[in-house]
């Protein structure tokens, strides 16, 4: 990039593109939910209002991706390639638990260069649905329900009181949607529309509530 040519531009036209995002995944009897808001910004420019965070590595794993834009692709392409090979070679779908332990190594070995948070969801036949939380850093804890991105720090209350164990399907899906929705409403970096997958043994089913169909909590 020319410097010169860029002195006076815009501070957003020299940002890399970063997620500021919120994420969720919860695990229910049956399998997980996950869910995103869609908006991507660079610096304070929003650049894409309806960005798909909700990115799918094989049939019944998907991940949440928080952090750089073009690092968390980037790992996820990456970790779908290697999955891909080992399904060859096990003739079976994949182990959630393997995804995230793969997603784990590249994080934490390029944890000084990349800048990427993931929650890694799914499926499979030995342990049911999943969750597990790789923060930046590399670290991976498998969680019942994880949130992520900047976002989640304005719902951590709301989370915490309204999450109890044994929830069912339709119970976890609006639960991640309130509390996108309140994540949304606060975080200037998250908005857009709701994006959900609910992931059981039957596959993949994915919603969308739009703006005007967000829930509410309160007008201002």
């Amino acid at each position: 990039m020319d410097y010169q040519a860029n002195i006076g531009a815009p501070d957003w036209m020299q940002c890399e593109h970063s997620t500021g995002t919120s994420i969720m995944a919860v695990e229910f009897d049956g399998g997980v939910v996950i869910g995103a808001d869609s908006r991507t910004t660079s610096g304070a420019y929003i650049s894409n209002r309806v960005t798909d965070k909700l990115t799918k590595i094989t049939d019944n794993i998907y991940c949440c991706r928080s952090g750089s834009a073009a690092d968390t692709q980037a790992i996820a392409d990456i970790v779908g390639y290697h999955l891909g090979f080992h399904q060859m070679e096990l003739g079976t779908q994949p182990l959630v638990e393997t995804a995230a332990n793969v997603f784990r190594e590249m994080c934490y070995n390029y944890r000084d260069s990349l800048m990427a948070g993931i929650l890694v969801a799914g499926w499979d036949k030995r342990k049911g649905g999943q969750v597990y939380s790789i923060p930046i850093g590399g670290m991976c804890v498998r969680q019942p329900i994880s949130i992520g991105g900047s976002g989640s720090s304005y719902i951590y209350g709301f989370v915490d009181a309204n999450y109890k164990p044994g929830m069912t399907k339709e119970q976890t899906v609006e639960l991640v949607q309130n509390s996108l929705a309140l994540a949304m409403s606060r975080d200037g970096s998250s908005g857009g529309v709701i994006r959900v997958g609910i992931i059981t043994e039957k596959g993949v089913e994915r919603r969308v509530t739009v703006n005007k169909d967000l829930p509410k909590f309160y007008e201002g």
